[in-house]
């Protein structure tokens, strides 16, 4: 196999987006709650959008479920306008399902550990603390979706910095691209 390095555009290219990555990071760790909502927003946006094409395509496209597209579309872009009016109820609302399915979540792991008689010990115990750490963090959730806010922020962006830096990395370093000669292709 024969190694040679990337281009220098795209080194530049993966140093300059890594920061603009590991930027982002640092704002989603600082401001929480705005992360939260923004993404609300954008996700409404986004479906406001999916309702006005629905909507189009039930209203000029014909087919059986004309009518069915066209009242989905309505109702998408419904949704969306609450959601753009209201986005700080529509996050608190988001994460507590979130937290309620995370609560189902804990439950069906703590019942599992505790009647799966055929796995071992050591996993039947890991299967119900996993189980009661889920139900305590719904439960933490429920109770102030704040703080749900503020952890999915702050995985988030753990997440977008390791990325970050991992993509600058990669842009100093040349990400080195593996190719197969002819011969190696043959086998």
């Amino acid at each position: 196999m024969s190694v040679s390095k990337s281009p220098g555009w795209i080194r530049g290219a993966q140093i300059g987006l890594g920061a603009i990555v590991i930027i982002l990071s640092i704002l989603v760790l600082i401001h929480p709650g705005i992360t939260v909502v923004s993404i609300i927003i954008i996700i409404a946006i986004i479906l406001l959008f999916v309702g006005v094409e629905k909507i189009l395509s039930g209203i000029f496209v014909t087919n059986k479920s004309r009518w069915g597209s066209i009242g989905l579309g309505v109702l998408a872009i419904i949704l969306a306008l609450i959601a753009l009016a209201f986005p700080i109820g529509t996050s608190v609302f988001v994460i507590t399902l979130l937290a309620i399915a995370l609560l189902f979540n804990g439950i069906a792991h703590v019942i599992h550990g505790a009647t799966n008689k055929q796995s071992p010990g050591w996993a039947r115990g890991f299967s119900i603390g996993a189980g009661v750490i889920a139900i305590a963090l719904s439960i933490l959730i429920m109770a102030s979706p704040l703080y749900g806010a503020v952890l999915v922020s702050l995985i988030l962006g753990i997440a977008l910095l390791i990325l970050g830096i991992e993509i600058i990395v990669l842009g100093i370093s040349g990400r080195r691209m593996q190719m197969m000669s002819s011969k190696g292709m043959e086998r």
